[in-house]
């Protein structure tokens, strides 16, 4: 070789150099996102995931491609979903709800799997435990089952005459047997006949609250379920329309429901972000304790009782973390 051609390799290399190295420290993280619901009723959830991946430095198109697929409410498409993400080698599949996870863990046992917010992993058997999770999942948990109980207590406590309560469920959630077993075990201590009604779908709604209402229930305690959460204001205009007292998850009071109680659910997803960058960055999801939810807010919808005729006892307004007027 020539010294001209010497000095142009040397000097090809010393610039390619600088290159390679950018690449490897920034490279483009392919991120997988399965939801068992539509556009609409996922969007903030979506979004809040999004913008906590911004809050560390992740640029949309730049240095992080996020691929969203959708079952729309058909839960039957979510393994064929899965599988469709699994092809495309993403680095890691963020999954919405238990459902999802459960479709996204059938179709890999490698690509780390993360579940914000759900209601039990350990429970429905995607994690050994929640401080060492083994396995590829991972996540946060809001404690469905104990959270579902303390709404009945709220809204027995609230509405003294409720002792015939429907638990609005959907079968396919795997947590439902789960929380029903609590529910029907704390009905008793509380003097509560509790009946179960379900839905699958949100063409299902019309027809179980009018089977809640035709049963004389005094009020109804709603699952958290990604499918129930995607439509909370029309479910709680059901409840109202039924003039049913209702109690749910936290955002519920808001979106009109009488009684709300849990975690802020969006944070977690937002939160769920920091476990996805310790992922790609290295770490393996068996290894990421799974989060736990430690603050819970009661939401009373002063509101929603007044138009329902009640008039919440002063007990529970007094420890209520915000009342709707």
């Amino acid at each position: 070789m020539d010294r001209r051609a010497f000095l142009g390799t040397l000097a090809g290399g010393l610039l390619a150099a600088p290159l390679v190295a950018e690449a490897q420290l920034s490279p483009v993280a392919h991120i997988g996102y399965l939801s068992s619901e539509t556009a609409s009723t996922q969007a903030n959830r979506l979004e809040a995931f999004r913008a906590g991946l911004r809050d560390l430095g992740y640029v949309e198109g730049q240095n992080m491609v996020v691929e969203v697929r959708r079952a729309d409410g058909h839960y039957d498409r979510l393994p064929e979903l899965a599988t469709e993400l699994v092809r495309l080698k993403v680095n890691l599949i963020v999954c919405e709800g238990i459902k999802a996870a459960v479709a996204a863990e059938q179709a890999t046992k490698i690509i780390p799997i993360v579940v914000p917010a759900t209601a039990d992993l350990v429970g429905s058997g995607l994690a050994a435990g929640l401080e060492r999770p083994g396995g590829n999942v991972t996540g946060s948990v809001a404690f469905g089952t104990e959270l579902a109980v303390k709404r009945l207590e709220l809204l027995r406590e609230a509405v003294p005459r409720a002792t015939q309560v429907a638990f609005l469920l959907n079968p396919v959630n795997v947590n439902s047997r789960s929380t029903l077993q609590a529910l029907e075990a704390a009905a008793k201590g509380l003097r509560v006949s509790l009946r179960p009604f379900e839905a699958r779908a949100f063409t299902d709604l019309d027809g179980a609250f009018g089977a809640i209402t035709k049963a004389n229930s005094d009020g109804v305690v709603v699952q958290a379920d990604t499918m129930f959460d995607g439509h909370l204001s029309a479910v709680a205009q059901l409840a109202a329309r039924g003039r049913l007292p209702s109690a749910g998850r936290r955002e519920f009071a808001h979106a009109g429901g009488l009684i709300s109680y849990g975690a802020n659910n969006l944070e977690y997803y937002r939160r769920a972000a920091t476990i996805v960058d310790k992922i790609l960055k290295g770490a393996k999801a068996g290894d990421l304790p799974i989060e736990r939810a430690t603050k819970f807010e009661l939401v009373i919808n002063v509101k929603a009782a007044q138009a329902l005729g009640l008039t919440i006892p002063p007990s529970v307004l007094a420890r209520a973390d915000q009342v709707i007027e």
